[in-house]
This record gives structure tokens, C-alpha cells and sequence, in this order.
């Protein structure tokens, strides 16, 4: 794959994202009209949760008593040593207790398993395996490499862990999903490709029984060891933000697990779960007592009945297909069915299948089906939950038959169920030159096999007229708008949006409807009862801008369809809220302060609408009003003096805790203000720094920071102030993952977007 372009600005200090998506709940610009529901991905749907709420005890080995600050650090809590499970009392309950490794082993079997969740923290420098009694007698085990030491995947996992975030959630309101199979024996060999590797996967799978592990005479362990194995899960978890896949094959189903002793798979799978991994692949020939058990046991883990058939005699029209279902569905969260056919008209069979189980079991789990070899690629094609695929920089497929996610595009395209379409990035002429993304999506669509077309074309300096020249084409695909538009400016007086589904006007995500401003256009399929009768109206020819040629518009472009719907979204708030939990767990910021400084509502409202989904327990703005909308539910109180300025200094300092509502010096200090203003933003981060004086760093986010240092830089004051700084390069990489979900339904990593921006992760 030829270099892509460089989009972003360098990030002072580049990381993972933690992505939190839900449920579509929307409404219609109101033109007096029901609107029909949004399909958008975008909303509040899973946003942080508060979780597991029992006392977080951290075990930690020799000499690494500091790694009990640093949960503490990124759970937003305090944190004290104890010297066992006696000492711990229902006054820790607000606070992270760290115990020796050695303390832990004489009274750990006493803890009262309802009132504290216990947490193996073992640095890999001190010797694998862990205590093995400790590892069994735990409720997860966290492994870690002291140098380097990545904060952001003690984030990832403790929020998960402690059901903080919900990536299952997520990846199933999404309308298709994928996962590639790691096929390496050593997991090192895979990730300096990892980020192209895993362009258009959901999650990644670790074939724990392909790993190799080297003996000291030269050979190879017939099975890998637990601690291979969690180094190995470690390694592949510090390199992807991807959810991960945690499989076992046994030999039978082309793996190479022997299948001698059941006892043996429970004992790895339920290892993984306590690794916090996300999926755990369970085979359904085990015991149902194993399964049954591990469904109990998976914690926030989740998990996936696997069936494989290599005779070729299975039959899906058979009885055997469906009591495999109604089997596996007893202990799962999802059902992979895979088997292996003869003639193409099995496809056909199975997709009968699919359709009776979804119409006479609509409470089931979601189902994976597909058929393997050549003969069964067609239903790779139409399987829509995590569909396996494979990549050519794999040494081999991990099952027959696998295609790429490019190949599985373009097979949809040649099908006619991937049209070609016109995808626009819209821009101000002052934005459009500073965001050469045009290079980065062509990149992206040629490596994801997608045969959109991508533009970069410009809107008037004022309004949002001529947007609704690119929106009302048979071709139009959808947009982003940079800088984002007001919903207001975009509706008003205009004819085409307002003409939508039949008079309701375009679907509003709650995103949008709340913050007001719209930066993603996405095109959706629109229900028949609300296809709209009006006939479109003819839009004239958008211009060429800068040499961007779209070609000759004939009539197969002379309006938007019908029966679509245009979608009005907001994909920034969750850029700026994957920047802020990137290295700290959401209950970091819940109950606490915040300030948000901005020259209006409309910069300062996806900033607003991001705290509010973590929770925060109050809100202090300078420079702007806070729309009514964003302010229900939400304590907000404005600067209007030096008084309340001190008196927002001062919250906390007088006993109140830094968890309770409201309570709590400023902990994160959002700035949306442009260069001419750093130096009060300068001054106000001096204001609330702590200058290493508090045990847990604060926040500052700067929405305008740029690639040149300027004189007063904020970011390098609210450094030194005793602040985590992250900048708007940060939150323009999150928002470029979060549009590219929308636009084209699939997912582009984090990481890759980082590496596309010309900067490395590590």
C-alpha cells in the first residue's frame, strides 16, 4: 500500500482511543411532523457507566507498590497501602487498597467477595508466571511491562473490567462487523504491520493454539504455557485498541488444541477472562457444565458458541442446524456457526437459515454463519456479524475460504449491494487547505476495497448555502463539514431539507439535536411508511474546486433518492470524549469539576455535551452562554467575577471529596479559544494547576492548539502546572475514526489514522 498523506498535525504524545457508541434515539428538525427513527450510531446510548461499584484492591509484587497509584490515578480515586484483606473496611469504599502479593496469600480466601473486586497486578519483569494461587483466588489479573509502561491499556482494561464501557454494545448496533485472525505463531511478528493489518476489522482474534513457544533446547512447547499465552495477549493488547478475540481450537475444528482434556480449554478461557479480554471463543463440543460455568463467570467478557463442521455433511435446513442453535444460544452472547459445503446452493440454505432463526427466535443472541472454501465465499458476502477475514500480509488463513475486507467489498459492489458513491468533505476556504484529508479517505476506501469517490469541495464563506447541491444527488453518499454548521443555519429557508421525509425535514442524532451543530451528513435507508411522495428537486451541477472533478452529471444524478434518508450527526463530542479517556477510565471524571472556556456556544457545545456523558458534577464557562438544551441535568455556573473564579479554586480544599457531586477543584480545563487568547487560558491553568502538589494529574484539552508553538502555549503552561495536556490533533484523529463509522458503516483504526498522519505510535 503506497504512503498515505499526511493528515493530521504531530501529537505531543500519541495513544489509544476508547470508543463509546449506543442506540440511535432521535427527532426531527421540528417542521410539526414525525420524523422516522435515526439509524445513526453516534449517541448516549453507552456511555459510561458507573460499573462495578465494590472496593478496587490491587495486589502488587515486590518493589511495585507505585503501580496502586497509578489505578488509583486513572480511576479518579485515592489510593492507600494496606497490609491485608483484615484491614480492608467498608471506610475504603471510595478508595483503591493496595496489598502485597505476599500479604494477599495468607488471608486473600477470607475477602468478602461481594463488597471488593480483586485485581493481580504482576509486572512480567519479576518472572512468569504469577503466583499461581494468587492468579487463581483473583478476579482479574492485569500484566504489564514496567518500561515501557502504557497507561492508556491500564485504562482500557480496568474500564472494562469494572463494566465501565460496553464494546459489545457498540460493535452489535453497528450494520456490519468483522475480525481478523492473528495466524502468527510468535504475536511479534504481527504487529509492526498491525495497524494496515487491521484496517475494517471490529476486533482481533488471538489463535492461542497456533502460538509457538520456544523451548531452551530448540524445540517447541505441544501446548502453550498460561504465561506465554498472557504475555502474548499483553503484547497484542499494548499494540490495538480493538477489542480482542481469545480462541482455543481444537484439533477436530482445524485448530490444534488437543481435545483429550476439557478441564484444560476452562482452564485458559477462564485465564482470559480474568485478562479482561474481551471476547472468549468457546467451543460447543465442551462439556455444557464448562460453558455453563464460564457464561457465569465472564464478567464484563462476553461470549461466542463456536460450532464448525469440516464433514460436509452438515445441512442447514436440517433439525441438527437449529437444536445447534437453540444449544448454543443457552450460553452465549453471540452464535458462530461455520461449516463447510459442496454445492453453491448451500449458500442459499443457509441463508434461509438465518432468516427463520432471526424471525422465530428475535431475542436470540446475534448470529455469525458462514460457509468455508471457495464454494461458501458468497456468504461471506451477506454474514453481517463479526464475519472472519483475513489479510495478505498474514502468513496463512485461519480457515479455508477466508477473503479480506477488500475483497469482501468489492464482491459486495460487483453484487450491486455496495453502489458507488459520491462521499464529500465540505469545507470553508479557510479550513480546506490546512485539512488535506482528501488523500487520506481515497487511501483509506482503496485500501478497504470501497469504490466510493471522495472530494474535497468548498461551501460559501457565509450560511450553508450550496450544501444542498451535494446532498440532493442520486450519488450522494454523505459528508463531513469542517468546520461544523449550526442545525439552525442548515434548515432554515432551505427547501431541499426541509422537504424530507415527506415534511419532517432530515433526522436529527441526539447528538446533533443537543449540541446544535451538525459535522457529519450520513445517508440511511428510510422505513416505506415514511418514503417520501415529493418529487426531489433538481440540483444544479456543484462546481469544480481547485481541481477537483467529479465528471459530467447526467440523469442518473438528478436527486437524492426517495426512499433515503439524510441523517444529521455530530461526530466531534466523541473525538473529544475519547481524548479524555484515553489514558483515564470514565469514573475519573464523574462527580468532578470542569471549566470550558470558548468565544461562543456553538464552539464551546460538543466539548459540553462530552462532559456530560462523563458525568461531571459541574461545569465552569467563560466567554460564553450554555444553550438551555445542554444545560438541563447538567450544575453549570458561569465566570462573572474573581470571586467565583476563587471560589471554583477553592472547591474541595475544605474536606469535601473529589468524587462527590459537583465537588472537587477544577480537574479538566477545556479550552476552545483561539492564539490571541492563550494568554488568559495560560493564566487560568496556572490558576487551577497543582504543580505535582495533588496525587492525581489534571486534564487540559486545547481545541485550538497548532502544529507551530506559539508565545504564552498553554499547553506547555498547563504542563508545567501539574496537567495531562492533549490537543486538537488528538481530537481531530478520534473524530476521523468516529466520521469514517458513519459514512461508510466501517471501522478504520485509531492507530492507522495515526500512522496515515505521519507520526508513529511508539
Amino acid at each position: 500500500m503506497a504512503a498515505v498523506q499526511q493528515l493530521l498535525d504531530p501529537l505531543r504524545t500519541p495513544a489509544r482511543p476508547q470508543s463509546i457508541n449506543g442506540t440511535a434515539h432521535t427527532l426531527g428538525v421540528g417542521m410539526g411532523l414525525p420524523s422516522p427513527p435515526a439509524t445513526s450510531d453516534i449517541t448516549l446510548g453507552s456511555s459510561p457507566q458507573g460499573g462495578d461499584t465494590r472496593t478496587v484492591i490491587i495486589l502488587y509484587g515486590h518493589g511495585q507498590d507505585k503501580i496502586v497509584a497509578v489505578f488509583a490515578e486513572v480511576l479518579g480515586k485515592l489510593y492507600r497501602l494496606g497490609g491485608g484483606f483484615k484491614d480492608v473496611t467498608l471506610e475504603d469504599k471510595d478508595l483503591v487498597v493496595g496489598i502485597s502479593a505476599g500479604a494477599a496469600n495468607t488471608d486473600i480466601s477470607t475477602r468478602d467477595r461481594a463488597s471488593v473486586v480483586v485485581i493481580n497486578a504482576h509486572c512480567t519483569s519479576l518472572g512468569m508466571p504469577p503466583d499461581v494461587y494468587l492468579s487463581a483466588q483473583c478476579d482479574y489479573e492485569f500484566l504489564y511491562t514496567e518500561m515501557p509502561f502504557f497507561r492508556r491499556d491500564l485504562s482500557r482494561f480496568i474500564s472494562h473490567t469494572l463494566g465501565q464501557i460496553n464494546h459489545h454494545e457498540t460493535l452489535m448496533a453497528k450494520p456490519r462487523t468483522y475480525f481478523i485472525s492473528t495466524t502468527f505463531p510468535d504475536v511479534r511478528a504481527a504487529l509492526p504491520n498491525i495497524d494496515i493489518l487491521t484496517v475494517g476489522s471490529d476486533a482481533v482474534e488471538i489463535r492461542v493454539d497456533l502460538l509457538k513457544e520456544p523451548l531452551s533446547d530448540g524445540s517447541f512447547a505441544p501446548i502453550p504455557s498460561l504465561s506465554y499465552v498472557g504475555e502474548q495477549v499483553m503484547l497484542l493488547r499494548q499494540r490495538t485498541e480493538l477489542p480482542i478475540i481469545f480462541t482455543t481450537r481444537c484439533t477436530k475444528e482445524n485448530g490444534k488444541f488437543p481435545m483429550d482434556n476439557p478441564d484444560l480449554y476452562y482452564e485458559y478461557l477462564y485465564r482470559a477472562i480474568q485478562w479482561g479480554v474481551e471476547y472468549i471463543d468457546v467451543e460447543l463440543w465442551l462439556p455444557e457444565s464448562i460453558r455453563r460455568k464460564l457464561y457465569e463467570q465472564r464478567g464484563s467478557s462476553r461470549i461466542m458458541s463456536a460450532f464448525h463442521d469440516f464433514s460436509g455433511a452438515f445441512k442447514w435446513p436440517s433439525k441438527q442446524a437449529e437444536s445447534i442453535f437453540l444449544e448454543s444460544r443457552r450460553h452465549a452472547d453471540i452464535i458462530k456457526m461455520i461449516a463447510i459445503i459442496n454445492d453453491h446452493n448451500e449458500n442459499f440454505e443457509l441463508e434461509y437459515f438465518r432468516s427463520k432463526i432471526k424471525a422465530e427466535y428475535p431475542d436470540a443472541p446475534p448470529l455469525s454463519a458462514v460457509n468455508m472454501g471457495e464454494t461458501g465465499q458468497f456468504s461471506r458476502t451477506l454474514n453481517k456479524v463479526f464475519t472472519p477475514i483475513t489479510h495478505p500480509l498474514l502468513p496463512i488463513i485461519a480457515a479455508p475460504g477466508q477473503l479480506s475486507a477488500a475483497e469482501i467489498n468489492q464482491a459486495l459492489a460487483l453484487l450491486g449491494q455496495l453502489p458507488k458513491k459520491d462521499i464529500y468533505g465540505i469545507s470553508s476556504p479557510a479550513t480546506r487547505s490546512t485539512t488535506p484529508q482528501a488523500t487520506f479517505y481515497e487511501k483509506c476506501f482503496n485500501e478497504l476495497g470501497l469504490p466510493h469517490h471522495f472530494a474535497v469541495v468548498e461551501r460559501q464563506v457565509k450560511g450553508s448555502g450550496g450544501i444542498e447541491t451535494w446532498c440532493n444527488q442520486r450519488n450522494f453518499g454523505g459528508a463531513y463539514l469542517n468546520p461544523a454548521i449550526s442545525v439552525t443555519s442548515l434548515t432554515a429557508n432551505n427547501g431541499f431539507f426541509s422537504s424530507l421525509n415527506s415534511g419532517a425535514g432530515p433526522v436529527l442524532s441526539d447528538a446533533a439535536r443537543l449540541i446544535g451543530m451538525v459535522d457529519t451528513i450520513v445517508v440511511r435507508p428510510n422505513p416505506s411508511s415514511f418514503a417520501s411522495s415529493a418529487p426531489a428537486s433538481v440540483p444544479s451541477s456543484p462546481p469544480r474546486h481547485n481541481g477537483d472533478s467529479f465528471g459530467p452529471y447526467t440523469s442518473t444524478q438528478a436527486g437524492l433518492p426517495h426512499n433515503t434518508s439524510l441523517v444529521f450527526d455530530n461526530a466531534s463530542w466523541k473525538g473529544i470524549l475519547s481524548t479524555l479517556t484515553r489514558d483515564l477510565a470514565p469514573s475519573a471524571y464523574f462527580g468532578r469539576a470542569a471549566v470550558v472556556l470558548a468565544s461562543s456556544s456553538d464552539d464551546a457545545a460538543s466539548a459540553l455535551f462530552a462532559l456530560k456523558a462523563l458525568k461531571v458534577g459541574k461545569v465552569y464557562t467563560v466567554g460564553f452562554r450554555t444553550p438551555p438544551a445542554l444545560a438541563k441535568d447538567l450544575a453549570v455556573e458561569p465566570f462573572n467575577s474573581l470571586e467565583s473564579l476563587q471560589r471554583a479554586r477553592m472547591v474541595g480544599s475544605d474536606g469535601t471529596g473529589p468524587g462527590s457531586s459537583g465537588a472537587g477543584s477544577p480537574f479538566v480545563v477545556i479550552s476552545a479559544l483561539g492564539p490571541e487568547k492563550g494568554n488568559l487560558v495560560g493564566m487560568l491553568v496556572r490558576v487551577f494547576g497543582s504543580r505535582g502538589s495533588a496525587k492525581t494529574r489534571k486534564v487540559f484539552l486545547d481545541l485550538a492548539d497548532g502544529p507551530v508553538p506559539r508565545r504564552g502555549d498553554p499547553g506547555l503552561i498547563a504542563e508545567q502546572s501539574g496537567f495531562a495536556v492533549y490537543g486538537a490533533a488528538d481530537v481531530t484523529a478520534f473524530t476521523t475514526v468516529e466520521t469514517l463509522r458513519l459514512l461508510v458503516g466501517q471501522n478504520v483504526p485509531y492507530s492507522f489514522v495515526r500512522l496515515a498522519s505521519g507520526r508513529a505510535l511508539f
